[in-house]
């Protein structure tokens, strides 16, 4: 039986949520940790959106992006009745600034009073430690390997649930957007391996290689000899176990070893969705690299995210919390330049770039499937990694695929060559790439 504290904490917080509801409008409910609902007449399989008493706590103590990722991992957030993609649809179409301007402050402050006092911050349930990346995740230290297996050595079982056969884990290119994800990431390889005009004898170095699909698409499709760079051992054993199960042991390899340390030269390299690791202070470091390892006048295809440029550098430096989240639970020591930027940084190390294509729209619908595809294996992955780790993984996908589709991320894929005098060697139009 409910307590007078309890009927007080629930009357406030429905107070409040009424308030909230009705002065933005919301196209879905709340539900309270009693089940009850806001508004009380909302159908009980609609949209809602379930609160815990302390998360409403630590949500008045603390109104940060932080918070409210922690909480949702600790499911004390919790969405019914639909996934985030539908919350984001239904999200109000008015401005924060303009959110802040209409609630009535008064109000608020008088019912969080009984809710902060009468709930403990601790109450919240927590998470297993060890997923988050802490306070010196936002480093950009430059691929460091340990940052690499943060992320990728999950398990190998973990992404093979979500992604496509082959395990491509970068943007897909839809040549129709109804097309499945194992079609969009078979055409996305081949368009790479166009790009770089690779021929039978070539050499190619895949830098970050992932599971290795690349180069075996590269070595079976396009009689070249691949090899690929990878700091994750759950990457380079399968990758090395794919390579041998389809007989391309003499054309195509895996190193476990750092861009930087490579020694060698090649006729083509790629970087496919590797660049994000390697830091905003490193980036004379990498170009250098690059350069050092292509022969002149070979190809390099640079595949990154990217943000939107600022009016400076130092404008650019600061990251919103949506970007501090993304780097502190998921992708500890990641950053992402603007397309400017990589372009100067090409141009300033050597190269010559011929093209320069837009893929935002391919990547929100990779990462929407990639979620949708996680959501339907929901019960097989929380044994595989733990429900508070699924949670965050589902939130990233779904939060960087709204990012892509509101432009506020970009990703792109340029082409660049070793700079020498005389003719570049590219051919007049594009035409060879889009023939079929």
């Amino acid at each position: 039986m409910p307590s007078q504290t309890d009927d007080r904490l629930i009357g406030a917080a429905r107070t409040a949520l009424a308030h909230v509801h009705e002065t933005l409008d919301l196209d879905f409910a709340f539900e309270l940790w009693d089940g009850s609902r806001v508004p009380a007449d909302a159908p009980a399989d609609g949209l809602r959106l379930a609160l815990s008493g302390a998360a409403l706590t630590r949500l008045l103590r603390r109104p940060k992006l932080k918070t409210l990722i922690d909480l949702y991992a600790a499911g004390d957030v919790d969405p019914r009745g639909g996934s985030i993609f539908d919350f984001a649809a239904r999200r109000p179409a008015i401005k924060s600034r303009d959110i802040r301007k209409r609630l009535n402050k008064g109000l608020l402050l008088k019912c969080a009073v009984p809710l902060v006092l009468g709930w403990g911050a601790g109450k919240a349930r927590r998470g297993p430690g060890g997923l988050d990346a802490g306070q010196g995740a936002d480093r950009g230290t430059g691929s460091r390997k340990d940052d690499i297996a943060f992320h990728y050595d999950v398990s190998n079982d973990f992404y093979r649930r979500f992604l496509d056969p082959e395990m491509v884990y970068t943007c897909a290119y839809f040549t129709d957007w109804s097309n499945d994800l194992a079609t969009a990431q078979k055409d996305k390889l081949d368009m790479i391996c166009r790009k770089l005009r690779l021929k039978p004898g070539d050499r190619l170095l895949d830098i970050g290689c992932g599971w290795g699909a690349l180069i075996c698409h590269a070595a079976e499709h396009y009689g070249v000899t691949a090899v690929g760079v990878t700091l994750a051992e759950e990457q380079l054993k399968l990758a090395r176990e794919r390579i041998a199960e389809r007989g391309l042991g003499d054309r195509a390899s895996v190193e476990l070893i750092d861009y930087r340390e490579m020694k060698g030269s090649f006729d083509k390299i790629s970087s496919i969705g590797m660049f994000e690791a390697v830091g905003l202070d490193n980036f004379d470091n990498y170009f250098r690299s690059v350069r050092r390892l292509l022969r002149p006048r070979g190809l390099y295809l640079h595949h990154a995210i990217t943000r939107r440029g600022k009016k400076d550098l130092k404008a650019f430096r600061r990251k919103k919390p949506e970007y501090q989240a993304l780097v502190r639970y998921i992708f500890p020591g990641g950053e992402v330049d603007h397309i400017g930027w990589t372009l100067t940084n090409l141009e300033a190390h050597g190269f010559e770039v011929h093209d320069v294509e837009a893929w935002r729209e391919h990547y929100a619908r990779t990462t929407r499937l990639w979620a949708e595809n996680l959501m339907d294996v929901k019960d097989a992955a929380i044994a595989e990694i733990g429900e508070h780790r699924y949670r965050l993984w589902l939130a990233y996908l779904i939060g960087v695929s709204l990012g892509f589709e509101r432009g506020s991320i970009g990703i792109f894929q340029t082409v660049a060559s070793k700079r020498a005098k005389g003719p570049s060697g590219i051919p007049p139009t594009r035409e060879d790439l889009y023939r079929s």
